[in-house]
């Protein structure tokens, strides 16, 4: 009975070693012999299926009107010049189509407002996912340009005193600095505390205080009646950037000592 047993299982066992993760261990051991023995190939495997499996949704999970996109991890350190090939992505399901859009267009709401109205949700839906999105991310999902996109939410973001939630913002990948002001308003004429700041803007704490910190240098150096290019040398940043913290300094000036 017991060699019957053995029998059984020495037989069947090999039935669960057939799976997904196990072939491409073994195509990874064949394709790359130096990179590892068996574990080192079997981790390697498990992540490929990971970074997989976070990108591929099942048809059930997608419901109409929504698409699946990849967008910019939000957790990625802040900085300019990166390659996508060099960030961590997310997968994200958007909402690109609502009953309140149907219903905007009945109601003859302007088409501006239309697309901000969904720019707007599509940035915060991928932010709550863990992701960001940029503006040429919404120009390919909504079908308008990018620069008329930027134009829509840079000038929402100003006239309401908050931030949008996107990549060039959050992670200072774009060009604008409408995130810089904001930050300096908040602080400089509306008084509010660093903290604050950092839940109101999508930004951390430490991010708040490098902007606040650089606007305080730069406005001293304005002070001590120094130039833009020696201010920006002093600074070890840009003549642009000294100039638009300049510009931010003379505009905030008078309305909050």
């Amino acid at each position: 009975m017991g060699n019957q047993t053995d029998r059984v299982t020495a037989g069947n066992r090999p039935m669960l070693d057939k799976t997904l993760e196990n072939a491409l261990a073994r195509r990874i051991a064949k394709e790359f012999p130096r990179i590892g023995g068996p574990r080192i190939c079997q981790l390697c495997a498990q992540m490929i299926l990971e970074v997989v499996n976070n990108h591929v949704r099942p048809k059930e999970s997608v419901h109409h009107g929504q698409i699946v996109w990849t967008a910019v991890s939000k957790d990625l350190t802040p900085g300019r010049c990166r390659r996508i090939t060099e960030t961590d992505l997310v997968s994200v399901v958007l909402d690109v189509s609502l009953p309140e859009d149907i219903h905007a267009k009945i109601d003859r709401l302007p088409d501006s407002q239309r697309k901000l109205n969904r720019a707007l949700r599509l940035c915060r839906q991928a932010y709550q996912q863990g992701g960001l999105l940029t503006c040429y991310d919404l120009s390919e999902i909504m079908s308008i340009s990018d620069a008329r996109i930027s134009s829509l939410l840079a000038n929402h973001e100003r006239e309401n005193k908050t931030i949008v939630p996107r990549r060039g913002t959050i992670q200072d990948a774009g060009g604008g600095l409408s995130h810089k002001w904001i930050i300096c308003y908040k602080r400089y004429v509306e008084g509010k505390s660093p903290d604050v700041i950092a839940r109101e803007t999508y930004h951390s704490l430490e991010a708040v205080d490098r902007y606040l910190g650089q606007f305080d240098r730069v406005r001293h150096c304005y002070r001590q009646e120094l130039s833009v290019n020696e201010t920006a040398q002093i600074l070890n940043c840009s003549p642009r950037l000294v100039e638009a913290y300049r510009q931010l300094d003379q505009e905030f000036e008078g309305k909050n000592d």
